[in-house]
């Protein structure tokens, strides 16, 4: 498939939007910045989203509760794109998607705000599975909690490993089939 790749960071007080470094600008001066990764193996996450396959990948930086200021910018961007693949809970609030997918890694402590707060609006569930884990019912804290109320809707959840490269032909034949609604 033809797609895009999308990535939203968003930084806190007094890191600027264009580089990413410290700095005393104001809101007003900049926003946000979108930049055209072009390298396949500088190990980011827009360099990986290249390296696996897709045919631009951007990446979209804006200030801590500023993302809306990025929206009509981002849209240009992608208009005309079949399809875009974006990693952000925060922009469910101002869009729905064809498919909206929430990763969970019981490995990593970080469950952000924004993902909980959209976590009921998946459509499916992404779990990474370490050593030993073997269900989503093995799952703790309010990943578990949330995770064990959405599949009692019986809403998907499918396990990826490192060693998939956290994907499967479930994965994609799920995706596939929301993609064809």
């Amino acid at each position: 498939m033809d797609w895009t790749a999308v990535k939203i960071t968003q930084f806190g007080h007094g890191v600027c939007s264009i580089d990413g470094e410290s700095c005393g600008c104001a809101v007003t001066e900049h926003q946000f910045s979108i930049s055209h990764e072009r390298e396949r193996e500088t190990g980011t996450d827009t360099a990986r989203f290249l390296a696996a396959g897709a045919r631009r990948s951007l990446w979209v930086r804006t200030k801590q509760g500023e993302l809306f200021s990025a929206l009509g910018a981002l849209k240009k961007e992608i208009e005309g794109c079949d399809f875009v693949i974006v990693e952000s809970n925060s922009l469910r609030r101002f869009i729905e998607p064809t498919v909206y997918l929430q990763v969970l890694d019981p490995a990593n402590p970080d469950f952000k705000l924004s993902a909980q707060q959209f976590f009921d609006l998946a459509d499916a569930y992404v779990l990474v599975a370490g050593v030993g884990d073997d269900s989503a019912e093995s799952m703790t804290g309010v990943q578990g909690v949330l995770l064990a109320r959405e599949l009692a809707k019986k809403k998907s959840c499918f396990k990826v490993t490192p060693e998939e490269r956290f994907m499967n032909q479930s994965v994609i034949d799920f995706v596939r089939e929301e993609l064809g609604k």
